[in-house]
């Protein structure tokens, strides 16, 4: 006869082995830690909330800041929020949510758990660990931030979070569906490898991406001595301006220590003007997603070069250089559908 605690026991190590197995497992850790036995090490917990709802559980924080801040320009200079281009970044922000669930669920979650149950494995679950997931993550974030800004085929999702010509906490909302396709998810997957769990890389991710909601704003001035280490509203008003000294500058995350050391910081000095240099006068959701991905198509079919593809934004076609050798894009481009 087998003992309920031999029950529990069994069940409880196929429970925990099935879970690193299956993609679609509940987070394995929080924030909340414990002891081990040796006193000395603190351990992640386990807990019940999906780490692919992290910025569904912000919504709410979300939503009351950018109420605040409506109400507060209202009062002020009304324009800074218009209704059309609000409505446009809440309709964005949902279709991005469900193509970001629908693919966390149909792919990215497995190719993550792959990674990791044949990676290195080197990572405790401990708090320190952790903590150096966030920081990993945010190294990453800042290259996929750049490519994004300097491949074409990435920049075709990232256009759309650009494309708003207002600056305001609902900007942060202007996302685009087409970000599994453009391979965003595909920064992460050495993070696995190296042995952060699936959920913990996920997580990681969400909130990166929900700290990024506070410095979309028109709010607060220079902080000199934070921006030296961490974004800020101004670092990030520099990075959404189209004026030529400020296009594709300042792709922090979290931290502006990867600009600083890879020469994109740029302060805000002039006053930014926001939007992107070959302006769309839209509001139409599909059309601000779609535009890119659809001239981005056109110019590579027309000149039969798929170098459209990958080069950057700016990039133009020997063919329409030799043409006209006066409208040759610039390093920074004047002519291209993107800002920094």
């Amino acid at each position: 006869m087998v003992s309920n605690a031999n029950v529990r026991g069994k069940h409880s190590g196929v429970h925990q082995r099935a879970h690193l197995a299956t993609p679609h497992g509940r987070i394995e850790d929080r924030l909340k830690t414990k002891q081990t036995e040796s006193g000395n090490t603190l351990r992640m917990t386990p807990s019940t909330i999906d780490p692919g709802l992290i910025l569904l559980a912000f919504a709410p924080v979300f939503l009351l800041t950018i109420g605040a801040e409506a109400w507060y320009w209202a009062r002020r200079d009304p324009a800074i929020y218009s209704l059309r281009d609000t409505a446009s970044n809440a309709a964005l922000a949902l279709m991005h949510q469900a193509s970001d669930a629908f693919f966390l669920w149909l792919m990215v979650r497995t190719v993550y758990t792959w990674s990791y149950q044949h990676g290195l494995k080197a990572m405790p679950q401990t708090v320190w660990s952790f903590l150096l997931l966030l920081l990993l993550q945010d190294f990453l974030y800042y290259w996929f931030h750049r490519a994004s800004h300097r491949v074409r085929w990435m920049w075709a999702s990232h256009v759309t979070h650009h494309s708003s010509e207002g600056m305001n906490f609902s900007t942060a909302f202007r996302q685009s569906l087409t970000y599994p396709l453009s391979g965003m998810w595909l920064f992460w997957i050495p993070l696995a490898l190296i042995g952060f769990t699936p959920d913990w890389v996920i997580l990681a991710v969400g909130l990166n991406l929900a700290f990024q909601f506070f410095v979309h704003t028109r709010l607060g001035g220079r902080w000199r001595r934070l921006e030296w280490l961490a974004n800020t509203p101004s670092v990030h008003r520099v990075h959404h301006a189209r004026n030529p000294q400020y296009i594709d500058r300042n792709y922090a995350g979290v931290l502006t220590v990867w600009d600083r050391m890879f020469g994109s910081f740029v302060p805000e000095e002039a006053p930014p003007e926001y939007g992107i240099t070959r302006r769309i006068a839209s509001h139409n959701p599909i059309t601000l997603t779609f535009h890119e991905w659809r001239d981005m198509f056109t110019d590579a079919w027309r000149h039969r070069d798929l170098r459209h593809l990958w080069k950057p934004p700016e990039w133009r076609h020997p063919r329409d250089m030799a043409g006209d050798v006066s409208r040759t894009a610039t390093a920074f481009g004047t002519d291209r559908s993107q800002d920094a």
